[in-house]
Formats: C-alpha cells, sequence, structure tokens
C-alpha cells in the first residue's frame, strides 16, 4: 500500500494549526462533557485518574525545572500516584518541586480549555502527546505504563478524527471540557487533602521543609485555583453571552 505522505504531513499541519475561532457548539460539547465527568462513575474515575497523572507531571517538571533529576512516576490502583525526583533534600528547589502538585491541574486545565475554546485544541494536544511520551518512558509499573499508552491512544485519536463527524466541533469541545474537568478535579484534590490526617500530605511536608504552617500552603492552592477558575468562567461567560 502507497502512503502519500505529502497529503499526510499537509492533514496533520491542518489538524494542528489553530481553528478559525471559537465556536458555541464547542462550547456547549465542553459543558457536557464537564457535566458527564461529574455525574456519571466511569467518566469521573477516569477524570481522576487524569488529575493524578496531571499532579505528577506537575511535581517533576518542577523538580526539573530547579535541576532535580526525575527518576520516574507511578499511579497506584487506588489512583493515588507519586513521583520521584533526585537531589538536596531540603531547600527551596525542593519545597517548589513539593508545592507545584496540587495547583498544576488547575494551572493546565485553565489553559487547556482557554486554549481550545480559543481555537487551539490542535496544538494542545500534540503537546499532550509529547508529554504524555516522556511519562510513559518514564513509567515505574506495568499499570502506569499501560494507563499513559492507553491515555496517549485516545489523545491522537482525538487529534486525527475528533472533527470528522459531520463538522460537529468535537475536537475542541472535549479538550476544552478536559480542561474543565482538570480544573474541577483539582478543587476535589484541594478538599481532599484539606480533610487528610495524614502526615505525609504535601503541604505538611512543606510546613517541615519551610517553618511555615501547614494552613498556608492550602492557602496558596485555593488561591491559585481561584485565579484559575476565574479565568475559565469568565471566558465561559463570555462564550454564552
Amino acid at each position: 500500500m502507497n502512503i502519500d505522505w505529502s497529503s499526510w504531513w499537509s492533514n496533520a499541519l491542518n489538524l494542528t494549526l489553530p481553528d478559525i475561532g471559537p465556536s458555541h457548539r464547542a462550547l456547549w460539547i465542553a459543558l457536557a462533557v464537564l457535566v458527564a465527568v461529574l455525574t456519571l462513575p466511569t467518566p469521573r474515575r477516569w477524570g481522576r485518574t487524569l488529575v493524578t497523572i496531571v499532579h505528577e507531571a506537575g511535581h517533576a517538571a518542577a523538580g526539573v525545572l530547579v535541576g532535580r533529576r526525575f527518576q520516574g512516576f507511578v499511579v497506584e490502583k487506588n489512583l493515588a500516584g507519586h513521583a520521584v525526583t533526585a537531589g538536596r533534600e531540603r531547600g527551596p528547589g525542593r519545597a517548589f518541586t513539593t508545592w507545584a502538585g496540587y495547583p498544576t491541574p488547575a494551572v493546565l486545565g485553565a489553559l487547556v480549555a482557554l486554549a481550545a475554546l480559543g481555537g487551539w485544541s490542535g496544538a494542545v494536544l500534540i503537546l499532550a502527546v509529547v508529554a504524555l511520551l516522556v511519562l510513559l518512558v518514564m513509567s515505574r509499573s506495568v499499570r502506569t505504563a499501560l494507563l499513559v499508552a492507553f491515555v496517549i491512544v485516545l489523545t491522537l485519536a482525538l487529534w486525527w478524527w475528533g472533527d470528522a463527524i459531520g463538522g460537529v466541533p468535537l475536537r475542541a469541545g472535549i479538550v476544552a471540557g478536559t480542561g474543565m474537568a482538570l480544573l474541577v478535579g483539582a478543587w476535589d484534590s484541594l478538599r481532599d487533602v484539606a480533610a487528610s490526617r495524614d502526615g505525609a500530605q504535601d503541604h505538611r511536608t512543606l510546613a517541615s521543609l519551610t517553618g511555615a504552617p501547614a494552613g498556608v500552603w492550602l492557602a496558596t492552592w485555593f488561591l491559585v485555583d481561584a485565579l484559575a477558575t476565574a479565568a475559565v468562567a469568565r471566558s465561559v461567560w463570555e462564550g454564552l453571552t
């Protein structure tokens, strides 16, 4: 079978370049995705899984930014996870790496939602695949590797075929809805960690590393989540009015 690579690359480029602009249909699809994640058991479980992956990726990315070595990450059966970075046991770099996990789903979710509603869903998906490939290489369990590989396949399928059904902007809508689900998931995670008595939770680790009370670190995460939520809420409101 002969493959027309010129045509393939042309299609790939067209799928990655920004769309003409956002549409009301994409916004309504995004809101439908968000409602499904909030109300249906299976989408909700997948939403929690994605939040866990992004949370651990946040730790890893922050660690790399401050010069730590990213050694791997694992998602457990109960959807808990941990990323392993190597470096100094104390200091600003360790503190930043520890802090970065909880706000990452909110920040990334807001950026993804805003970019998709602005016509950049194709580029968002390609960047997601690149990041997921890095996580796949650094996965340290079979379960984690299979989970990340499955998400990569879904992401590529959405990128290539997402808008192939009757011109319906499924790709932009699903990507934006996924970003919104990440944002809501960040609030769920913040609620859970605030209620937890586990001394190994990130805010208590930060208290040990810095001397600042654990509640201060919870407040910083709350502030980041609130700012991200406000940005998306404003965009949604403008799209509906």
